[in-house]
């Protein structure tokens, strides 16, 4: 490593530490220039778009940060998050499924599939994908709900059930939601 690239590293991992967003975002760009097959600057920058809702920047520090090491699972995640907040939602599929086929437990990559495809109207795909996310995380209430819904849509009414009761056990709130948004109230007693 370079005296210039430890340098800059340093400042912007202090800049990060200090808050300052910005110029940890200048500095890590300086590195980017002084050892551009260095991942590290690269999805720092990204990190720092995303942070900033700036997508369209943040996809193409991604897009390098995978070109650079594409066996990142978590770099494709964010790839695909990008994407999906861009409204490229087929690139964003592309992304979150390189991501599930090289760590299969990243159950956020199976939670993004399954809402663009239940955005997209399509509950029967999207059970499978919220089935993963929810055995992945038994207790994350947000992929329980999604799950929930997708039965809904697809009219699985004892499916829709068990979620609530799951719910039930792990997240309360999430249960009360869904017996609202899956218009259960014949199990509103299942709350007492």
């Amino acid at each position: 490593m370079s005296f210039d690239h430890f340098r800059f590293t340093l400042r912007a991992t202090l800049f990060e530490w200090l808050g300052q967003s910005e110029r940890a975002l200048a500095a890590w760009e300086s590195c980017a220039r002084l050892r551009p097959e260095n991942t590290i600057p690269v999805r720092s920058i990204a990190w720092i778009h995303a942070q900033k809702h700036r997508w369209e920047a943040a996809a193409e520090w991604f897009e390098r940060a995978v070109a650079l090491e594409p066996g990142h699972a978590d770099s494709w995640f964010n790839l695909g998050y990008a994407r999906e907040k861009l409204g490229q939602t087929e690139a964003a599929l592309k992304a979150f499924g390189r991501c599930a086929e090289l760590n299969p437990k990243h159950d956020r990559a199976w939670y993004g599939t399954g809402m663009i495809l239940a955005h997209k109207g399509e509950h029967g795909r999207a059970v499978e994908f919220f089935e993963r996310a929810a055995e992945l995380q038994p207790f994350n209430g947000a992929a329980w709900h999604a799950l929930g819904m997708a039965y809904h849509h697809t009219h699985q009414p004892d499916a829709v059930k068990r979620v609530i009761e799951h719910c039930l056990h792990h997240d309360g709130p999430a249960a009360k939601r869904l017996i609202h948004d899956a218009q259960r109230s014949d199990l509103t007693h299942l709350l007492e």
